[in-house]
């Protein structure tokens, strides 16, 4: 079963933070915002796509017991911790947080002349109280393009690991291309089209910003009307 989510379904937030402004796609429950028909898909539990005015800071702010997977879509995004450790990425780069215990952080706005959008992830951890850490990766266009490449997974080499029975795979899928997707028993399919398209998806339109979920398919595949920057989530959904 493919569920088409059109951009007008999703979730649009703004508001005032550090030094400027955001304004958020929020797929899910988060915050105040309350969907009970969309409260997560398995064990993904927020997927928001958020954009950043030049310069801008969200402020540091507390998490504890969640797996963050953190995407940069466009401009330079820069992660600090309490402590002001972090790392800068740019786009199509990707880091991986466990969370555990509990950490501060900040997202921020590294370029002061142009928005940064990132996409945040957060997983539902495979235990509690584990030990805090933060990696990233660097990943090119080529390195994307017209595949599936896996970005954060326990199961694929060169991936950035993550506490959960999850993936994160990204695609810059040319013009006319298309890609299949092999889906486990148990598991489904969040896609997200990032950037460009629209894309089509078992027959089913899907512009940008627009999202599908998957569930009780053994196979997906996606054909580009135009270029698109593609995200798509494996997780358990049983």
């Amino acid at each position: 079963m493919i569920t088409i989510r059109k951009p007008a379904d999703i979730y649009l937030a703004s508001g005032v933070i550090e030094d400027g402004t955001f304004l958020g796609r929020w797929h899910f429950s988060f915050g105040e915002h309350h969907d009970p028909e969309n409260m997560g898909f398995g064990t993904l539990r927020v997927f928001n796509d958020d954009t950043l005015s030049p310069g801008s800071v969200w402020p540091l702010h507390p998490h504890r017991e969640i797996e963050v997977v953190t995407y940069c879509a466009e401009g330079e995004f820069r992660h600090a911790d309490e402590h002001g450790v972090g790392g800068i990425l740019k786009k199509g780069w990707v880091q991986h947080t466990t969370v555990g215990r509990g950490m501060w952080h900040s997202e921020i706005n590294h370029k002061k002349n142009v928005e940064m959008r990132f996409i945040q992830m957060w997983f539902h951890p495979e235990k509690r109280g584990l030990d805090p850490s933060v990696e990233q990766k660097a990943v090119e266009r080529p390195e994307r393009t017209n595949r599936w490449l896996p970005l954060v997974s326990n199961t694929h080499p060169g991936a950035l690991p993550i506490r959960q029975d999850a993936q994160v795979h990204a695609s810059f899928l040319e013009n006319g291309r298309s890609l299949e997707y092999e889906i486990a028993r148990d598991r489904g399919a969040y896609l997200y089209v990032v950037e460009g398209g629209p894309i089509t998806v078992a027959g089913k339109s899907l512009p940008q910003f627009g999202a599908a979920k998957i569930v009780d398919e053994e196979d997906v595949t996606t054909v580009s009307d135009a270029d698109a920057e593609l995200l798509l989530i494996d997780v358990v959904v049983s």
